[in-house]
């Protein structure tokens, strides 16, 4: 499947298989995580048969089982740490997809386990995802009108009503889908929402924006 058919296949899924992953998948998903790592600067790393993590009561409440496998997003602390995680995660998150994975952002229903992975001085876990082969696919969120999260100095053209419809399909907190974006020109600005995790939420959104809307027809402002 191409990206597109990734993302509207995507749904978040919180229970696993008792399944390892397959060595070719872990290979593909070392590589994408290669590049994200060269091209943003962020330390991200697979954790691979670790169960501890989601073993807990938050986890349990989360609804969260079968959990031994993540991608932990770790990166320099700064302003535009928690939304350039979430660009480069969903980046991982559909190519997980394509590799036939199912998968879960988590915020807070999981326990650090410090053994797992690695911070270095000046870093912090911004979050992780949960990622296996899925009892289930999941289930579609449902979405705000694009006129509640896209405008324009004009009608709205077909590309852009694109992307707008693309990120209308990122997985969000407790799907608040508080951004927005503006169209002036050819520039578009992209602004997050108040509330929680909204930052990561934006480079979701964002990343799904410019699949949808095809990079050559815009600038970010």
């Amino acid at each position: 499947m191409d990206l597109k058919e990734a993302m509207k296949e995507r749904h978040s899924v919180r229970q696993y298989e008792d399944r390892p992953l397959e060595e070719s998948v872990i290979a593909e998903l070392e590589n994408e995580i290669e590049a994200c790592n060269k091209e943003s600067g962020l330390y991200i790393q697979l954790v691979k048969d670790e169960p501890k993590a989601f073993d807990s009561f938050m986890a349990h409440y989360g609804k969260f089982s079968g959990v031994r496998n993540y991608i932990a997003m770790i990166g320099k602390k700064g302003p535009d740490l928690d939304e350039k995680c979430g660009y480069y995660g969903e980046r991982l998150v559909l190519k997980a997809q394509q590799l036939g994975l199912n998968t879960c952002w988590v915020a807070m229903t999981y326990s650090k386990v410090k053994t797992a992975f690695t911070v270095n001085s000046g870093e912090k876990l911004c979050i992780v995802i949960s990622l296996g082969y899925g009892k289930t696919n999941g289930v579609p969120h449902k979405s705000k009108p694009v006129e509640a999260i896209a405008k324009a100095d004009r009608p709205l053209p077909d590309w852009f009503r694109a992307g707008a419809e693309a990120a209308l399909l990122a997985p969000t907190a407790m799907n608040q889908q508080k951004f927005l974006f503006t169209l002036d020109g050819n520039k578009v600005s992209a602004k997050a929402g108040f509330g929680f995790y909204t930052k990561i939420d934006l480079g979701i959104a964002k990343y799904h924006f410019e699949l949808g809307a095809g990079a050559d027809h815009f600038e970010w402002a």
